[in-house]
């Protein structure tokens, strides 16, 4: 059961927030602090909860990582004393938190929660994909991390566990093994785990995660997530800025293996700040692909973040990537006609 509405009032970066995604593919774009992470990862906390059955507050905590874990500290800046509530929903399960600017831990009194119990009885996999690449920095993170306070948010131990996966017993579907066939091309190998040490295989032996380019070892990453079983039919990926360290040559085979997980029933969430990856997303999808372009802005009257959501690329604004695009597309005319740029 997919996510289909997520609602947040003084939440972070938001005073008010009432987002409806589509089951397909949704890219959220935006200038940096309007809110994309902050949007995937209360909602990924959401998913996250729905398997663990961990505290909801808990894991908001986690993965946010406020000042002295305070989870009162989400709640967006204001004069006196203010409550921030989020709210998730998949069909017509709802889960709902709301809390005080002074509530420091998750189970204070001033703490309501609600619909936790039905949320868990349909549970959700889930997958953040964080912008740093985690693979190479595998062995002894884990066990680190559940031993000492380090500032690592819970994502990037989160991410380790799905990779760490084994894979699921019986036999591999068309579909994913289309997929993984492709992902070994572009990766030139396989990947394999031993002693939490993460290596390509290929013709020229073992090669460790850490000789790896870090795009190869974030296709070698997805290539884990869809050999082991967590990205099937039903499940959710949330990826901030795949972009990263990714070279612009394989951005096209990445958006056509992201749409091909939309068809076979993945919802997938991405934030992007790259005029390419939209292009691919506009140029590669097809009439029936489900997807969904998330503008998000400040409006200029009070500065607060508000959203426009378009299915077509066309009619996305305001669209930030292209704008500045446009902008050097025209200064490069300029300059081949001898136009003194302004």
């Amino acid at each position: 059961m997919t996510i289909t509405k997520i609602t947040l009032e003084n939440f972070t970066a938001f005073s008010y927030l009432d987002f409806e995604p589509t089951s397909g593919i949704n890219v959220l774009i935006g200038p940096n602090g309007t809110g994309k992470t902050h949007l995937m990862k209360v909602a990924y906390a959401a998913c996250d909860i729905s398997k663990t059955r961990t505290n909801f507050g808990d894991k908001l905590v986690r993965v946010f990582l406020p000042s002295g874990h305070a989870l009162g500290r989400l709640v967006k800046r204001g004069k006196g004393s203010m409550r921030g509530s989020a709210e998730i929903r998949r069909g017509d399960l709802e889960l709902r938190i709301s809390f005080s600017n002074h509530t420091i831990q998750p189970d204070s009194r001033t703490v309501i929660q609600k619909g936790e119990k039905n949320w868990q009885e349909w549970p959700v996999e889930s997958v953040f994909i964080p912008v740093k690449e985690m693979l190479s920095n595998g062995p002894g993170f884990r066990a680190l991390y559940s031993r000492r306070e380090i500032h690592f948010d819970e994502t990037y131990v989160d991410i380790l566990d799905r990779a760490y996966l084994p894979a699921r017993r019986g036999p591999v579907d068309s579909k994913r093994k289309k997929l993984l066939k492709e992902l070994q091309r572009l990766i030139d190998g396989k990947v394999s785990i031993k002693n939490q040490e993460f290596f390509l295989r290929n013709k020229q032996g073992n090669l460790e995660f850490t000789l790896l380019a870090e795009g190869i070892r974030k296709l070698g990453l997805l290539w884990l997530l869809i050999q082991n079983g967590t990205l099937l039919k039903g499940s959710v990926l949330f990826w901030d800025e795949p972009e990263t360290n990714l070279n612009p040559k394989l951005f096209g085979p990445l958006i056509e293996i992201l749409l091909e997980l939309q068809r076979m029933g993945v919802q997938v969430f991405l934030a992007t700040h790259d005029y390419v990856i939209l292009k691919e997303i506009d140029l590669r999808s097809r009439p029936e692909d489900k997807i969904k372009f998330h503008s998000l802005y400040r409006n200029d009257d009070q500065g607060e973040i508000q959203y426009h959501s378009s299915s077509e690329y066309l009619e996305i604004h305001p669209n930030a990537i292209l704008a500045t695009f446009a902008d050097l597309y025209d200064r490069e005319i300029q300059r081949s006609l001898g136009v003194k740029a302004k």
